[in-house]
């Protein structure tokens, strides 16, 4: 009779695509003590937050099969992969968590809305597996992952272990730093990107055109109890993020005046 493994079985995702130096290094850390599955974009698509492809095929390639590891590159958004990852690939097997990243870029405040990293933690808690977002606060194709290597199995375990309710994820990022403070269990901070675009000229003179660049304020520089006040002062920060949308707070006076 075959033994079930005692390790836990991981779906794996990112946003920087499946070569990125963040999923490589997650890889690393996590197979010595978990099975993993692998589906990841074939390139970069940050900034597709909770995107799918309706109008084109997808298509997956596997990159790597070994025992323990399959790894897939996938030509659709990182929530195609979360998608196609549970309805194609799992084959009876429930992940024990799914894990988006480790994203190169901080995904910190209002950047949840935006981040396709968060997307995989958000599609997955959508079909109800528990799942948490990594991210280091360095955009840098260089960016140094090693100080993450502690901290990234233990808050794995922990992760599985705490039993997530229903439509909830985790969002935890890193600041740029050789030795963390520690570890703190925050809210989301009120942030609103300003300067957003820069706008230049053709030189074919066809009109102005414009880059996404922007700058991210902090609107409460003062609140230490948010993800952006615990990355500045270097600790790490954990936001247990919810999927509901509902505004709580309308709905009597709504009800009043409706």
């Amino acid at each position: 009779m075959k033994q079930k493994s005692t390790r836990p079985f991981l779906l794996l995702s990112n946003d920087d695509g499946y070569q990125a130096r963040g999923l490589q290094f997650l890889i690393e850390v996590l197979s010595p003590v978990a099975d993993l599955l692998v589906v990841a974009p074939d390139g970069p698509r940050s900034g597709n937050a909770c995107k799918i492809t309706c109008d084109l095929p997808i298509r997956l390639r596997l990159v790597t099969h070994r025992r323990g590891l399959s790894v897939y590159a996938c030509t659709g958004t990182p929530v195609d992969c979360v998608k196609l990852a549970i309805n194609r690939l799992l084959k009876g097997r429930v992940p024990d968590l799914v894990i988006g990243g480790i994203n190169h870029g901080d995904n910190a405040s209002v950047n949840t809305h935006y981040s396709a990293t968060m997307g995989i933690a958000t599609e997955a808690a959508l079909q109800g597996y528990p799942a948490v977002a990594f991210s280091l606060c360095d955009l840098r194709p260089d960016a140094d992952f090693e100080p993450l290597r502690p901290y990234i199995v233990d808050l794995m375990f922990k992760a599985i272990s705490i039993g997530m309710p229903p439509l909830t994820c985790l969002n935890i990022n890193f600041p740029v730093a050789e030795r963390f403070l520690g570890v703190k269990v925050c809210r989301m901070g009120q942030c609103r990107w300003e300067n957003e675009f820069v706008q230049r000229s053709d030189p074919r003179g066809a009109g102005p055109y414009y880059w996404l660049v922007g700058e991210s304020r902090n609107l409460e520089p003062e609140a230490e109890d948010t993800d952006r006040w615990a990355l500045s002062h270097g600790y790490i920060s954990i936001v247990p993020t919810t999927l509901d949308c509902t505004a709580y707070g309308l709905l009597e006076p709504l009800q009043k005046v409706l």
